[in-house]
């Protein structure tokens, strides 16, 4: 018998936390969350809640960057995996078919009628690395275009057609690709009639500041991408899933048919990391052209049975409880609640987004005394101000929020999907208070400014 025993360990070494990660894994990610006061020590969770050491609950407005979909500990998931689990399946053998991947692919492509065929993998990273292979194989071509402030992944070939410079800067050299500005449908025709472009990777609403494409703008690309024979990769790895209000983001603009759709984060239920690109039939033969080639691409730990059994629990909550359904009527709700404070707060700018992917924007102030702060804080780092929302949130008044990418004043709400009207009520309160102290024109949120100018100053 193994001496093994995971709870008396965690809780002989469960205080060590921070020091572990100092000391073996990234130290600057300790460093980070002590200077912003979110070195909390959370001890269990469920649903949209998490609850520290001193019993506490936390409103959950971030679900792991969009990977808690469903919440954290679903029943339903985490009997599934028990059930794979307690099965004892041979799983990963490596040289037969079990049913499992065939069933996900199965269920997954009822949701995207106009698409055949999935590779399953491991990361969302790993969906864009598949699809760009693809693309590039079935097309013949090497450039892959991408937009400005575009985020696909950290991957090497994922990282090709990362639009954020301060990700890419000294990992060069990259793929062959190039960015052009979200909408700019010249800029995309003028790159196509180079005629050495595979394909177009898109996100229907960019992470980093929560920006939708424009309206028409995916089913222009489409027709222009088509004729020119390259490819429409729509990266759904934070929208799909439902958290737009449409089980995929491009699903908004009649009419899109990507060739290939990259999915992960949320088919994962939180437990089993999995990644999946769904792409046609015509492009898979391409790559798959022979039995020479039958493991051309793969991926060790893809198809996995928990994965997969994972996945398939997934898809059956969101079709039993409605998920959809509820990301659009929650979605437009908190939507509504944070637009009607734009003419109330002059440091709020705007709040946009689909379903229960929302970005806050703040901006200049009018008012002579707003706008100095305002200044000194952009004068020291952009995206101060934003933070100096997000650590009251979480300090004040126990809500987890994230700043929506590196130098932007907006605040990303990525909630689980099954959040309801208590939970907006909740948010929309303490955010309305965050605000009204901002606007005092002192307090704690603008002493906390002054500390985060000195940590940005510091670190020039």
């Amino acid at each position: 018998m193994s001496g093994f025993d995971l709870t008396k360990l965690l809780a002989e070494r469960g205080a060590e936390r921070y020091d572990l990660h100092a000391k073996y894994l990234n130290h600057q990610l300790p460093r980070m969350l002590h200077t912003i006061g979110f070195d909390k020590v959370y001890e269990r969770a469920e649903g949209a809640y998490f609850w520290d050491d001193q019993g506490q609950d936390y409103l959950d407005m971030l679900a792991g960057f969009g990977v808690m979909g469903l919440g954290r500990h679903h029943p339903v998931v985490r009997q599934a995996l028990h059930d794979v689990l307690d099965a004892g399946l041979a799983d990963l053998t490596r040289f037969d078919c079990p049913p499992l991947p065939g069933l996900l692919a199965e269920k997954l492509l009822r949701y995207a009628p106009h698409l055949d065929r999935v590779f399953f993998g491991n990361s969302g990273t790993e969906a864009v690395e598949t699809a760009l292979k693809f693309a590039r194989y079935a097309t013949g071509r090497p450039r892959i275009l991408y937009c400005t402030h575009a985020f696909h992944g950290l991957t090497t070939g994922s990282l090709s057609v990362n639009g954020e410079a301060g990700f890419r800067d000294g990992f060069a050299p990259l793929l062959p690709d190039t960015a052009i500005e979200m909408g700019d449908l010249d800029a995309l025709e003028r790159e196509l009639r180079r005629g050495d472009v595979a394909g177009f990777v898109v996100e229907p609403i960019q992470g980093k500041g929560v920006h939708p494409t424009p309206p028409g703008f995916l089913r222009a690309a489409q027709e222009l991408l088509h004729k020119h024979k390259a490819l429409l990769i729509a990266d759904e790895v934070q929208t799909g899933l439902g958290r737009t209000g449409d089980f995929f983001a491009y699903q908004h603009e009649p009419g899109v048919e990507p060739d290939l759709v990259c999915v992960a984060k949320a088919l994962s239920g939180g437990y089993v990391p999995v990644g999946a690109t769904l792409g046609k039939e015509s492009v898979f033969k391409k790559v798959y052209s022979s039995m020479d080639r039958v493991l051309v691409h793969s991926a060790s730990f893809g198809s996995n049975a928990q994965a997969m059994a994972a996945g398939l629990a997934v898809l059956t909550v969101m079709e039993d409880e409605g998920i959809v359904a509820g990301v659009r009527s929650t979605g437009d709700l908190l939507r509504s609640r944070l637009t009607e404070l734009i003419p109330k707060y002059e440091l709020l700018h705007d709040v946009r987004g689909r379903g229960l992917m929302i970005g806050i924007e703040f901006g200049r102030p009018k008012s002579l005394g707003l706008r100095s702060r305002w200044t000194m804080l952009q004068a020291a780092r952009k995206g101060l101000f934003a933070q100096m929302v997000v650590v009251p949130l979480l300090q004040r008044h126990r809500i987890l929020t994230q700043v929506s990418g590196d130098h932007l004043e907006v605040i990303k709400l990525i909630p689980p999907l099954i959040i309801g009207e208590p939970e907006v009520d909740r948010f929309v309160a303490a955010f309305t208070a965050v605000m009204d102290d901002a606007h005092a024109g002192g307090g704690l949120i603008w002493d906390f400014g002054r500390t985060l100018v000195k940590q940005a100053m510091a670190n020039r």
